[in-house]
């Protein structure tokens, strides 16, 4: 391994190796065991991860004891993740610069506002099942879901959403692919961050001279002078990261779902709106397709349960595992279908607080957004392709082996 490279090896991998739908067995053992453990990075880079419910829940939700600021990644690394690296946006920053830069989104993130957005993610999604249809009927082969459909909706979304020049839209969605990849280090994603920051502050300098209808336009005409290029092109940033591999993502598992399952496609297909958002509640829980959580550092020397953490730790939950935690029930009063373990899909479980988009100060802004769109892209799929199932055998179906958002290489289908 070169210097140049930060490879993570095969212990730390950990957390973001799964077997199918289902992270490995060691991380529950962790998690029913050693809750609070350490992962050991080269470099002597180290990490403590949190593994259940109430630890997570209190790591996430406790912004004067833990910190995001990207600052405190550099330090953890050496310098190996520089601060001309640092995105700028939400996710790693606190108050009051958090704070700040929050409350100009969020406005634009309430449902009366989304609500707006609903006819034109119907047409997205319309649009991209034609183009399956158009594929199949070219080619009179399976096509890929995950390629045609469940990569493009939330691109297509988001790049409206933010204005981005429709041939630029190709570059705009590649970049959050990049991000997650971990086969080629953590340098490499850090690489990819700093391109994609390159790619935000071009398309927000164009903003400037011509505000376009977008959500950059409406923040530089509205916010223009209380913001930098660098903040407005984190906060785009932020979105792209937050709003699209993500729910790609969870589009391409959550079809893969109902498709190894005609109970659960026929009450996606057949049922109300309050049915279709629990059962997208529920695969949110399930799926945790961002398995670990932005990195914490602690302000100062603490617990966390049983464990002592030193000030300037680097803390990771594990998202994907605390939402297996059988605590996650005790959280709110248990209701039909309430009762089956976590470790499996159940579409009439009880809401249940969980972590899919964090929580607490740090919870994703977009969260809304994006169960508009499962909850749209779902139900339209199986409506207008009745006949809808795999083209492979479920032992064919290959699973992105590791990266932080998982997901799927592809997604045969036919009908």
């Amino acid at each position: 391994m070169s210097d140049e490279e930060f490879v993570i090896d095969n212990s730390a991998f950990m957390p973001l190796v799964r077997n199918g739908f289902d992270p490995v067995p060691e991380l529950a053992q962790r998690r029913r065991e050693q809750p609070v453990s350490r992962l050991e990075f080269p470099f002597g880079i180290g990490a403590w991860l949190v593994a259940g419910y109430a630890d997570t829940k209190t790591v996430l939700g406790s912004v004067d004891a833990f910190s995001n600021d990207f600052a405190n990644l550099t330090a953890a690394t050496g310098g190996q993740a520089t601060q001309d690296q640092d995105p700028g946006g939400l996710g790693f920053s606190d108050p009051p610069k958090h704070t700040r830069l929050r409350k100009l989104l969020t406005p634009e993130f309430t449902m009366r506002r989304l609500q707006r957005l609903i006819p034109r993610i119907e047409t997205i999604v319309n649009d991209r099942i034609d183009a399956l249809i158009d594929a199949r009927s070219r080619t009179g082969d399976a096509v890929d879901l995950a390629g045609l459909f469940a990569t493009p909706v939330p691109s297509l979304v988001i790049s409206e959403l933010l204005d981005v020049p429709v041939p630029d839209r190709e570059a705009f969605a590649r970049l959050s692919a990049d991000r997650f990849d971990m086969f080629g280090g953590a340098l490499s994603g850090l690489d990819a961050m700093t391109e994609s920051l390159q790619f935000m502050t071009d398309l927000v300098q164009q903003q400037r001279k011509s505000p376009g209808d977008g959500l950059l336009g409406m923040l530089i005409r509205e916010h223009g002078d209380e913001v930098t290029d660098r903040e407005l092109a984190g906060l785009a940033d932020g979105l792209l990261v937050g709003g699209h591999e993500t729910t790609a993502s969870m589009i391409a598992l959550g079809a893969l779902i109902l498709l190894q399952n005609d109970d659960y496609a026929e009450l996606v297909r057949t049922g109300d709106s309050h049915t279709v958002a629990g059962i997208v509640e529920e695969m949110l829980r399930y799926l945790s397709v961002v398995q670990v959580s932005f990195p914490r550092f602690a302000r100062e020397d603490m617990m966390i349960g049983d464990t002592r953490i030193a000030k300037g730790d680097m803390i990771l939950c594990s998202l994907s595992s605390a939402n297996r935690d059988d605590d996650l029930t005790t959280s709110r009063t248990a209701g039909p279908g309430g009762s089956s373990p976590l470790e499996s899909f159940d579409p009439l479980r009880a809401p249940t607080q969980h972590f899919a988009f964090g929580y607490g100060f740090h919870r994703c802004v977009g969260a809304e957004l994006a169960k508009i769109e499962l909850r749209i892209a779902y139900p339209l799929l199986l409506q207008r392709l009745p006949g809808l199932r795999l083209a492979v055998r479920n032992e064919e179906i290959i699973f992105r082996e590791m990266s932080i958002v998982y997901g799927l290489e592809s997604l045969p289908v036919t009908w």
